[in-house]
């Protein structure tokens, strides 16, 4: 292999990955124009063509991806035993991407993320937010954050939170204006705040559970959302009724700024997980896992 060689296959690797010699160079801290050089003279090198161009993507070819199939975990090892090497200097060091959701971000990393930066300087943390459900390994992230329910059995799995239970709620302002449901058919004649999946582009029932049967029930509003911090802030404004997670609400249940309904209805909501692939982590995400784990006390 030749000198530079090594360099030119991981830069393949993350422009492969992100689709973009855009986004492929600031990540890299290269301009998009010397990446774009760098990859020409990697195909002339090996004779083939990696990399479908076009005015407005880039993306691997077959033989790029045969290659990138390659490369994925001899660039992984190659990461790891460099992140190894941290031991020797007694510190974890080296980066973790992460991907997680909008509700895992301001409300477990916002709490207990900045702690760890300022104890692990030398270890620097990417975190992407989607609400999807992503494929950590293909998008070339070392772990993500989300729901245990919808964690994937061969991944290693970290509590993050206990699970909870989801309380549709509106302000006592609100139920001066409408009265109480009494049934889940009450909530027809409701001001809902609904949430739409952005992967599908569906408005998502509300979920309901009592003693093991299930119901979903489609309701209707003013106001449809794919972000709880704006849903939260139009249920506290009194605009309508919604469903929060009962730990995050606890307080403004038990001193009557949230009145709870149809609790008997209530579902459980299981915590957030960390999770990662079967194999060998980093000192650095290690580190990460343990500041964010869930401790009974």
């Amino acid at each position: 292999m030749k000198r530079g060689d090594l360099d030119d296959l991981a830069a393949f690797a993350v422009v492969a990955r992100t689709r973009s010699f855009t986004r492929a160079a600031a990540e890299m801290g290269l301009s998009p124009s010397a990446l774009s050089h760098a990859m020409r003279g990697l195909e002339q090198r090996l004779g083939v063509v990696l990399l479908a161009r076009t005015t407005r993507s880039v993306a691997p070819t077959a033989a790029g991806r045969q290659l990138l199939h390659s490369l994925e975990p001899a660039l992984a090892g190659l990461a790891e035993g460099l992140a190894s090497l941290a031991s020797w200097r007694g510190t974890p060091a080296g980066n973790i991407r992460l991907t997680t959701l909008h509700y895992a971000s301001r409300t477990l990393l916002a709490d207990r993320l900045p702690a760890f930066l300022r104890e692990y300087s030398d270890v620097t943390v990417e975190v992407t937010i989607d609400d999807r459900l992503t494929d950590i390994v293909a998008g070339g992230f070392d772990a993500g954050i989300r729901p245990g329910g919808v964690v994937e059995n061969d991944m290693i799995a970290i509590r993050l939170e206990p699970d909870s239970r989801t309380r549709v709620v509106g302000t006592p302002d609100y139920f001066t204006r409408h009265p109480r449901p009494q049934s889940l058919q009450d909530l027809q004649e409701h001001i809902c705040i609904n949430y739409r999946r952005v992967t599908t582009g569906e408005i998502t029932p509300w979920r309901f559970e009592r003693e093991g049967e299930m119901i979903n029930i489609r309701t209707q509003g003013q106001l449809i959302v794919n972000d709880g911090v704006l849903a939260g802030a139009t249920i506290r404004a009194g605009a309508g009724l919604g469903v929060l997670l009962e730990h995050e609400i606890t307080e403004e249940l038990a001193d009557g700024r949230l009145v709870s309904v149809l609790d008997e209805w209530s579902p459980v909501f299981h915590g957030c997980h960390l999770y990662y692939p079967n194999r060998q982590i980093t000192p650095a995400l290690r580190a990460l896992t343990e500041a964010l784990r869930w401790k009974d006390k």
